[in-house]
Parts: C-alpha cells; sequence; structure tokens
C-alpha cells in the first residue's frame, strides 16, 4: 500500500481526511443507543446512591427508604440512602447534577426542586435540565392545623380570627421555600389575609413551639401532623389536597370551605443525572411502577396520608415544569425569599 502523508492543516486533503460536523454529530446521535444499551447489559454493576435532600426521619426520607428497599430487591443491588440536608434540598440536588450519569447515583425529586428555582437568586443546578426523571412516586396533603387553646374550628374561624386580630395570625413552616410554607402564602393571598410567617428548620421543631402556642397555625406535612391530630394535641381544620383524607374522613377540604381549586401537596419523584442512559431510565421506570404498586408499599404509603402516583418519566417531566411555573408566580405575588 503506498505512503499517503498525513495532510497539513488548512489543506483541502486536511478537510477530506476529517469528518464534517454533521457526521460527527449524527456518528455520536447513532453509538449514543448503543453504549446506552450495552451499559444496560451490565447495570447495575454496583450499590446504587439514592440521595436524599433532607435529614432523616422526614416523609422524603421515609419514602426514599421505602422505595430504595424494594428498587434494591428488583435490581439485585444494594440501593444506599443518603442524606445531604441543606439550603432546602439544594445540596443534595447539587450533588446529584454533578455525578456521573451511569445509572449509580439517584435523586428524590420534590416538590421543594420545582420552588427553589424561584426562591432562590441562584442555584448551582438547573431542575429541569440537570436531571432525567424516572418517575412520581406519590403525592402527600398538608393539613392547616391549630393550637387547640384558639378559638379556630372551621376554616371560616381561622379567617374570621386573623382578620379580627391587628397583628393577625402567625403561621410556622420548616423552612422558607417548603411546601408548607408556599401553602400558608397561597392561602394568604387568596384570603387576603395578615398572616406572618414564622420560618424553622424543620418540621419538628415548628411543631414544637406550635404545641407550646408560640406560634398559631401551620400547613404542615400529612405524615408529621397525623399523629398530633390523632393524640388530641394539634386541631386539624382543613386538608390541602383536592379530598378528603382517608384518615380524616371529618376534615374538610379548602376547595369544600370556599377556595375552590385550592391544591397543594407535596409530591416526591426518582430522578437521575442528566444523560443516564434512556435504557437505564427505561427500566427504572417499570421497576419503580412495581414497586408502587405492591399492596405492603401501598399500606405503608396510605398510613403516611400518601397517594401513590406513579407515570413516565415524560409525565413526570411535565408536571415538574408545571409545579415550576405555578411556584414561580406565588413566589413572585407573596414576595417569598429564602432566609
Amino acid at each position: 500500500m503506498p505512503f499517503e502523508p498525513t495532510p497539513r492543516p488548512g489543506t483541502r486533503a486536511m478537510t477530506r481526511a476529517m469528518p464534517h460536523p454533521t457526521r460527527r454529530t449524527a456518528l455520536a446521535a447513532l453509538l449514543s443507543p448503543l453504549a446506552g444499551g450495552a451499559l444496560a447489559q451490565t447495570w447495575p454493576a454496583k450499590p446504587i446512591r439514592l440521595v436524599v435532600g433532607y435529614a432523616a426521619g422526614g416523609a422524603t426520607d421515609v419514602i426514599a427508604r421505602l422505595v430504595g428497599q424494594k428498587l434494591g430487591e428488583a435490581l439485585g443491588q444494594t440501593v444506599v440512602v443518603e442524606n445531604r440536608a441543606g439550603a432546602n434540598s439544594n445540596l443534595g440536588a447539587e450533588a446529584v447534577a454533578r455525578a456521573p450519569a451511569d445509572g449509580h447515583t439517584l435523586y428524590m425529586f420534590t416538590i421543594a426542586n420545582t420552588i427553589n428555582a424561584s426562591l432562590y437568586d441562584k442555584l448551582g443546578y438547573d431542575p429541569q435540565k440537570d436531571f432525567e426523571p424516572v418517575g412520581l412516586i406519590a403525592k402527600v396533603p398538608n393539613i392547616l392545623v391549630v393550637n387547640p387553646a384558639l378559638p379556630i374550628r372551621t376554616v371560616a374561624d381561622y379567617v374570621k380570627f386573623a382578620k379580627d386580630k391587628p397583628q393577625g395570625i402567625s403561621f410556622a413552616s420548616s423552612g422558607s421555600g417548603s411546601s408548607i410554607h408556599l401553602s400558608g402564602e397561597l392561602f394568604k393571598s387568596v384570603a387576603k389575609l395578615n398572616m406572618l410567617h414564622v420560618p424553622y428548620r424543620g418540621s419538628a421543631p415548628a411543631i414544637t413551639d406550635l404545641l407550646g402556642g408560640q406560634v398559631q397555625s401551620m400547613f404542615d406535612n400529612a405524615p408529621s401532623a397525623l399523629p398530633h391530630v390523632q393524640g388530641g394535641k394539634l386541631r386539624a381544620v382543613a386538608i390541602t389536597s383536592p379530598q378528603r383524607s382517608p384518615l380524616l374522613p371529618e376534615v374538610p377540604t379548602l376547595a369544600e370551605s370556599g377556595y375552590a381549586g385550592f391544591d397543594v401537596q407535596s409530591w416526591f419523584g426518582l430522578a437521575a443525572p442528566a444523560g443516564t442512559p434512556r435504557a437505564v431510565i427505561d427500566r427504572l421506570n417499570t421497576e419503580l411502577n412495581k414497586l408502587v404498586a405492591m399492596p405492603e408499599v401501598a399500606r405503608r404509603l396510605a398510613e403516611m396520608g400518601a397517594t401513590p402516583a406513579t407515570g413516565t418519566p415524560e409525565q413526570m417531566r411535565a408536571f415538574a415544569a408545571a409545579e415550576q411555573r405555578r411556584w414561580q408566580a406565588v413566589v413572585k405575588q407573596s414576595g417569598a425569599r429564602a432566609d
């Protein structure tokens, strides 16, 4: 075979020797599914890390551990839950956004990530671009609870109390930007009330002060509010979901209490770093939908006041994008900010 000299840069031969950018892009597009398919054949090759952006013990953590156990059993690998709390789950989200997209790092994507997009001036990740949705897991309503010492038994009582008092009424939250906080801000807006937001570093200290009378009300997540309501230590006034909870059938929704269309629910989904092969995402989605439908998982979710919410990755992406637009409007109108 005759020797062919290496083309010099800028020559016609050099131009012929280098693949055209369009052809390179097309070639990459052809090879990417093959690489993803090959990875899916060997995945998972090691334990999977499931990052939770909150401390252990909260609703997100409890659901993550429930899902992680069953997912590990289905995949034949251990799923290790890693709690990376801080900045309303932003620290955990940033860690996953920067992780290798090989299917061995997952994230508990929640309503907070869609709220944070508007609440924080600058994020270290993009909630829509830096994650591949796997699927939704469950939705949890918030419950408007008050200290039993207050003369409030209905939503009408709550509104009257807030309007009759020069200082209005105070409401606690687990932190600025949480669904607990934004539930209060949304109700404050639609009911046109004077409501003072008192943020805490978590739901537990907020509940402690609510029980002690240092703060008057709270739109708490159902899992943490239910034991106190059922024990008579807090009074449930209304629930933020469109339907009543089977665990509190006597507690009306805000929608049926005169605020039509009021619907705020914390929600939880599974996501992976952007670029994770589609074959891996599809396998995860299949196993996730199966495990959420298991009787023991459904029963545990029901005990928390949660409703299963399964679907496709595309449905989760569309839902999260709609939530981000919705909370952007609420944050702007309320003037809420990250404290």
